[in-house]
């Protein structure tokens, strides 16, 4: 079961940590590498989450996995959880890492759903429109393609959703037609 608040704690105390060592930037490197992980197989979050497995071996296989791939710090903070029993939110901790990272640097993230993938140049002009209408100093652009929205787009930034979708267009003219507001002004 996902703790956020958990993970927030988590995520803080290593961040203040990284600071103190001056290894922000290693740390993060490192946390994403494990997002990588985590978001490719969910065999390895399986495990993490696994009572079966034993403490032990889930530490054999975390240093197996991040071996010559994270720095000190990482190993121990991942040691860490494993000792306190709180492998299992190890996905849920590198997520609220990241997002506390972006928080500090700036860095507002922007989930952009198109119906087909988009170009460099496509990319370069969205984020400078945000950069420019919603003040957005720093942009980190993550794309996606859904093909069920016909054409337009979709863009998520900061509790903002921006539905210029053909998939939303059909959906409103549905409902006026199903509403059948026209018949009561002929009549």
């Amino acid at each position: 079961m996902p703790n956020p608040r958990l993970a927030s704690r988590y995520a803080k105390s290593l961040i203040d940590l990284a600071v103190e060592q001056n290894q922000l930037e290693q740390v993060f490197a490192d946390m994403q590498l494990l997002q990588a992980v985590c978001k490719s197989s969910r065999e390895f979050v399986n495990l993490l989450r696994s009572p079966i497995i034993k403490a032990d071996k889930k530490e054999q296989i975390i240093a197996a996995i991040t071996k010559d791939k994270v720095g000190v710090l990482t190993q121990s903070f991942t040691k860490l959880l494993v000792l306190k029993g709180r492998e299992n939110d190890l996905p849920e901790i590198v997520s609220a890492f990241i997002d506390q990272y972006n928080q500090i640097k700036g860095i507002q993230k922007v989930k952009l759903t198109t119906a087909v993938a988009v170009g460099d140049d496509v990319r370069v002009a969205i984020e400078n429109k945000l950069k420019a209408e919603a003040g957005l100093d720093k942009v980190q652009l993550e794309t996606k393609v859904d093909e069920a929205l016909i054409g337009g787009f979709v863009l998520e930034f900061n509790n903002n959703l921006v539905d210029a979708s053909v998939l939303r267009d059909l959906r409103d003219i549905k409902k006026q037609f199903s509403q059948n507001v026209y018949v009561k002004t002929i009549r």
